[in-house]
């Protein structure tokens, strides 16, 4: 038994503008650049001092004392320090399924991209997405050192187990929301590196994992092989605003026994808003830039 996980979902959370008021939805609300899983600001520098995300250390293992907001330099890469990643953290995406789209978009003079993601998709839906704590989780003892765990799919309710460090996003393993005999616990080996820093064009990644574990309770062992590239950069338009993204395109091939799946996907990531979209194709999609995707999320207003 197999678990349909695709790292294209991987959640980052908005961090940018400031705003006084304590009652947020996006980090782009809050003068801390977080806002928290219960719709409020984390506190910033002058508001409490030492205050963390959620009581936690921030994703990087840092206690976030909430600076000042991260804005844009438009120098077309991606650091570390312009992305937030952590537990505790929330923001709403639109969420379609089974949608037609153009991954191509549409290329310019200069060789950079446009793409519309903004218009509505069928089945679209919004979703406020978090990342958990893993503290107090019931896989926890099995992810040692793992900084947060978030779902994966719109359609499941698995949970991808991830840690942050001060060069990468990694992908440790896959979950069930609880336990049980019928629960699921994956765990990746190597970690599959989702996000490699600083991103900038022609960068590239690659990870080969053996995954092993319980899937929905019945013991399995595969294999995945993801390759990521930093392929365009240019503009997208999502439903919560235009930005300047690096676009990076991941290929999965997972075998089992014999047979290999392949699933593409593309992250389209800002400076400062992390991964405003992402889209995943249907199972064995041939073409690099395809027009359906199982699914396909935006960030929201």
């Amino acid at each position: 038994m197999v678990v349909r996980a695709s790292i294209c979902l991987v959640f980052v959370l908005v961090a940018s503008c400031a705003n006084a008021d304590k009652a947020c939805r996006v980090g782009a609300d809050c003068a801390s650049g977080v806002c928290l899983a219960d719709g409020t600001c984390e506190l910033g520098a002058g508001d409490d001092a030492g205050a963390t995300t959620d009581g936690a250390p921030a994703g990087d293992g840092s206690t976030r004392d909430g600076g000042a907001a991260c804005s844009p330099n438009r120098d077309n890469m991606v650091a570390r320090d312009e992305v937030t990643l952590g537990p505790g953290l929330r923001a709403p995406f639109r969420i379609a399924r089974d949608a037609t789209l153009s991954t191509a978009g549409t290329t310019r003079g200069d060789g950079t991209r446009s793409w519309n993601l903004g218009g509505a998709l069928t089945g679209d839906h919004d979703v406020q997405v978090e990342t958990l704590p893993i503290a107090g989780q019931w896989f926890a003892s099995s992810f040692a050192g793992a900084t947060y765990a978030s779902k994966l799919a719109d359609a499941q309710d698995l949970l991808g187990v991830f840690e942050v460090t001060s060069a990468a996003l990694l992908l440790r393993g896959v979950v069930s929301p609880q336990a049980g005999t019928l629960r699921t616990e994956l765990v990746y080996d190597p970690p599959v590196v989702v996000l490699a820093f600083p991103l900038r064009m022609g960068g590239s990644f690659r990870t080969t994992s053996t995954i092993t574990g319980l899937a929905s309770g019945v013991f399995s062992t595969y294999q995945e092989a993801y390759e990521s590239d930093v392929d365009a950069r240019g503009d997208l338009t999502t439903p919560y605003g235009d930005f300047p993204v690096l676009r990076v395109r991941v290929v999965l091939r997972r075998t089992i026994g014999l047979l290999t799946t392949t699933v593409r996907s593309y992250l389209f990531v800002a400076e400062c808003f992390g991964t405003v979209a992402a889209v995943t194709s249907q199972d064995n999609e041939t073409s690099i830039e395809f027009t359906r995707a199982t699914e396909a999320r935006r960030l929201a207003p």
